[in-house]
């Protein structure tokens, strides 16, 4: 509509205006006659500045501003002011026509499928837009999904493109018309470009030869009845019998409060489900469902909410997920300074978990130690690991009531890099030679726990070596401090698997409530800036005491526990014989705690699931068994395909990281792709590894199908060009014609006789007779 208008008042369209240049085409005589007009004006502002009467000085000032203004536009027109517009000669330039091939075109949101729309919008044989066009220009057809081809016109369209790449797609353009005059490019999409590829270079590159893009945006850019899974988080690799707590992401227009279900498959069997209260139109509602892992192999979790009939898109309302269920046996070192209850029932409580072993190395008296759950006699005979290679053999480290002076600075620095440079995982339990009682604070480990430790109130008592570093915070009396603790799950631990304890949130909570309280004789209340607490009591001392908590640090993860006594969750009175709540609390805490530990010889892919097609990036890293990064190995993938042919891929050597190698392939077939990496070096066998990577229909095109105006607007902006709607682009070939791109002339356009002139002329007139009529000079 302001278009519209704006012609009728100024006689062209705004673009003209925008694209051209205002000059003056008098001659010399008639700069005489505009002198004399100007010098009339003069005369007529003379003569009302002396007439007398009922006019007083201030109606006279008005009047005469009427007549100059009226003689100045009379004398404006008479200058006969032209625009000048570069105008692109008649078959002289190329015009590049991109039409996005994906499959999110066949969406009909638009009382067509867009497919259709573009299919009518840009044949030649049926638009009058490209039939103008066509006089015009030298067409050139495009189509673009995640590759881009040359087509002869729109009926080449087959819009089954699994992913869109506009970058790519004007690149390709721009390139295959390098040689040629180019007046624009036209691009017909409905903007959701998923290719993760930044715009930047590809519009600098367009700008730089001033070439236009003039984007049609199909679609709709709000869709009004909608269900889409937009996102999913699941951990890569988890242990057999684990219990994943994955989350997603719902979002929905149209449908709001309404209560749907979530159902998740393995292998067409339904293993869980959800009821989902979906929230406001356009709000992203976090939904939290429990799995369990009970098949080995590579699994795809398949998550899905029922279509309901009048939804626009029921493409989204799946997505899948890769898992890598393990059967290993997991081994964990646990050192404890002391013979106690803790040792003992923690042990016992994985005793039936075949992917959990726990070694544990005891001290029973000075120098003496007992060992339990190793595998040979050689195992820790000589007490605690004083290399890389023994203690980075395991995959995680429990240390428990034992102070620090037991081991050396070395062997302390060495734990903190068994966590930092290894990847493993280390859990520290309270007890009186344990956190701050124990002397950790100022050693290598207070950087890695997740809490702060800070120094004892009271003098340690002696320990059983005697070195007066073992013992625990003391009253007045000597005797030493022990809270009472009533355990509460925080938010963070509902959602952490280390914490969930029964199979629903809800359960979780009432279990946890349930529970009867611990002790605990280290008094931590605070955690460090990047830890999350999961488990937490109110201490008698006031505060909040940190039960359980967890940090990243470097490659792997640490958690303390600061409770001396959880085995009163299996022995107390309270708790029934059959109740598994202690065996479930540690078997999923130390499932967690060695989730995600690396082994020397790792390979992963870029992504778990790609399109067929695609092609999957390989990163492989090499360590010596003491986690040293091992550079020029010799690195070979193995790639097996779904039809069973395997073919041998060498991983080159990153140079920029140390231990890293990387390689690549074309996933051409549908199905899982097994891919196996060994290592050699100097001779000897470095290990192996395995991974999955399944190509298979994305449906990604169906996620955030709306019509995204944003980024087309911004294609258009940057180069110049202009954003339409199936609506507006009937002045497509008009628009482009003026762009400046490419050959052009000069075409003078007369600006005199526009309307708006003649409206201010008759709008001058009258006010000038109105206001002497009223103060009787007429």
């Amino acid at each position: 509509m302001f278009d519209a208008l704006f012609e009728f008042l100024f006689k062209y369209r705004p673009v003209m205006f925008e694209r051209g240049d205002i000059a003056f085409a008098t001659s010399r005589p008639l700069a005489v006659a505009a002198l004399l007009m100007a010098l009339a004006a003069a005369a007529a502002l003379i003569t009302y500045a002396r007439v007398g009467g009922k006019s007083g000085p201030r109606d006279r000032l008005i009047l005469g501003g009427v007549r100059v203004a009226l003689v100045a536009l009379l004398l404006f027109c008479l200058l006969r002011p032209t625009l000048l517009v570069p105008t692109s000669v008649p078959q002289r330039n190329f015009l590049a026509v991109l039409l996005d091939d994906s499959r999110s075109m066949q969406i009909g949101d638009i009382g067509e499928a867009r497919g259709d729309f573009v299919r009518r919008a840009f044949d030649p044989r049926e638009s009058q837009v490209m039939a103008e066009l066509g006089e015009r220009f030298i067409l050139r057809f495009f189509r673009f999904s995640s590759s881009t081809d040359r087509i002869a016109g729109p009926d080449e369209l087959s819009f089954g493109g699994a992913r869109t790449d506009l970058g790519r797609a004007l690149d390709r353009a721009r390139q295959e018309l390098a040689s040629a005059p180019v007046a624009g490019i036209v691009l017909a999409s409905d903007g959701a470009d998923n290719a993760h590829q930044t715009l930047t270079e590809p519009l600098l590159a367009l700008r730089s030869r001033s070439i236009p893009v003039f984007t049609v945006g199909v679609g709709r850019e709000s869709f009004t009845k909608d269900i889409a899974i937009k996102r999913i988080e699941t951990p890569r690799t988890v242990l057999k019998g684990t219990s994943l707590v994955v989350d997603l992401l719902v979002v929905q227009r149209g449908y709001r409060g309404q209560t749907v279900q979530l159902q998740v498959e393995d292998a067409g069997r339904i293993v869980a489900t959800e009821e989902v209260t979906l929230g406001a139109d356009g709000e992203a509602k976090p939904v939290r469902v429990t799995v369990t892992a009970t098949e080995t192999g590579p699994r795809s979790f398949r998550f899905r909410i029922a279509p309901r009939p009048d939804e626009m898109v029921t493409q989204n309302n799946e997505q899948e997920a890769l898992v890598l269920v393990g059967d290993g046996r997991e081994k964990i070192l646990y050192l404890e300074g002391e013979p106690r209850f803790e040792a003992k029932f923690i042990r016992r409580a994985v005793a039936e978990d075949d992917n959990l072993q726990v070694v544990l190395l005891q001290r029973t008296a000075e120098a003496k130690f007992l060992r339990l759950g190793v595998d040979d006699r050689e195992e820790l005979v000589t007490g605690f690991p004083t290399t890389r290679e023994e203690l980075f053999a395991y995959r995680a480290i429990i240390i428990g009531s034992i102070e620090a002076s037991f081991v050396t600075h070395d062997q302390l620095r060495m734990l903190a890099e068994f966590v930092g440079q290894r990847g493993g995982g280390l859990l520290m339990l309270g007890g009186r030679r344990a956190f701050s009682e124990g002397g950790y604070a100022g050693t290598p480990l207070a950087d890695v726990l997740p809490v702060v430790l800070d120094e004892p109130s009271t003098t340690p008592a002696t320990g059983s070596n005697g070195n007066g570093n073992g013992g625990a915070r003391r009253d007045e009396d000597g005797d030493i401090r022990v809270a009472e603790l009533k355990v509460e799950v925080t938010p963070a631990g509902l959602a952490s698997p280390a914490t969930r304890i029964a199979p629903t949130e809800r359960a979780s909570v009432a279990r946890w409530r349930d529970l009867p309280p611990l002790t605990a004789v280290n008094q931590v209340t605070r955690t460090k800036p990047g830890a999350t607490t999961l488990l937490s009591a109110r201490h008698p001392d006031g505060g909040r005491q940190v039960v359980l908590a967890h940090q990243r640090y470097g490659r792997g993860k640490a958690m303390a526990l600061t409770v001396q006594d959880s085995w009163l969750w299996q022995m107390h009175a309270d708790i029934p014989v059959e109740d598994l709540t202690h065996e479930t609390f540690w078997r999923q805490l130390l499932r967690w705690l060695v989730s995600g530990v690396p082994g020397r010889v790792t390979i992963a892919t870029a992504a778990d699931r790609v399109a067929p097609g695609e092609m999957v990036g390989l990163r492989a890293e090499i360590d010596d068994p003491g986690f040293v990064k091992v550079n020029g190995a010799d690195v070979i993938a193995s790639v097996k395909a779904p039809s069973g042919a395997v073919r041998e891929l060498p991983m080159e050597w990153a140079v920029d990281r140390d231990g890293e190698y990387r390689a690549s392939f074309a996933a051409e077939e549908a199905g899982l792709y097994e891919v196996r990496v060994g290592a050699r070096a100097g001779g000897a066998d470095l290990g192996g590894d395995v991974t999955f990577v399944q190509a298979a229909d994305l449906k990604r095109e169906f996620v955030d199908a709306e019509m995204q105006s944003a980024v087309l607007r911004r294609i258009a902006d940057e180069t110049r060009g202009r954003f339409y709607t199936p609506e507006t682009m009937g002045t497509l070939s008009e628009d482009i014609s003026v762009s400046g791109g490419g050959t052009t002339v000069i075409e003078p356009k007369d600006l005199w006789d526009m309307p708006i002139l003649f409206l201010l002329l008759l709008g001058l007139a009258a006010t000038e007779w109105g206001l002497r009529r009223r103060r009787g000079l007429a």
